[in-house]
């Protein structure tokens, strides 16, 4: 098989230190690969990505109630708190800074909360994590928020 040049693709000689052709210094070896199949070129069935309709959070009560906040179907977790820089900013102090998280998983929305003083209340009742249904109503702090997901 003869040798050819990375970059021109020009004929080199094993014992050549630059093409040729071109002058590209040949240092090491390259090595020749193949590229690997795509699955619909090899007949199989391409796994589609799970689509989940992006959530969102209704403030029922609370400081800025009436406004709806978007989750976004995002890879990493949201953080949910009362510092400005939490992805869901909660304006009030009976919210710690860093309350809660929430991620999507395979079964759902997801809120786990981050050791905050007043805890997370899902329906009426304490939880430190849980999957998120359609119309539940969470309360952080002040806020109760209605989740539609």
């Amino acid at each position: 098989m003869e040798k050819r040049c990375p970059v021109c693709t020009g004929a080199v000689s094993p014992l050549d230190t630059a093409c040729p052709s071109c002058g590209f210094k040949l240092h090491g070896t390259t090595e020749e690969f193949k590229p690997v199949p795509l699955p619909h070129e090899s007949g199989q069935v391409v796994p589609q990505p799970a689509t989940r309709k992006p959530a969102s959070l209704h403030v029922l009560k609370g400081p800025q109630v009436g406004i709806t906040i978007g989750l976004p179907d995002t890879e990493g977790p949201l953080m949910v708190g009362r510092s400005p820089k939490c992805d869901v900013f909660l304006n009030d102090m009976t919210v710690s800074r860093r309350h809660a998280i929430i991620e999507t998983t395979p079964s759902g929305w997801k809120i786990t909360d981050q050791n905050s003083f007043n805890g997370i209340w899902i329906n009426n009742k304490s939880i430190t994590s849980a999957v998120l249904k359609n119309g539940d109503i969470i309360q952080i702090g002040a806020f109760c928020l209605r989740v539609d997901c």
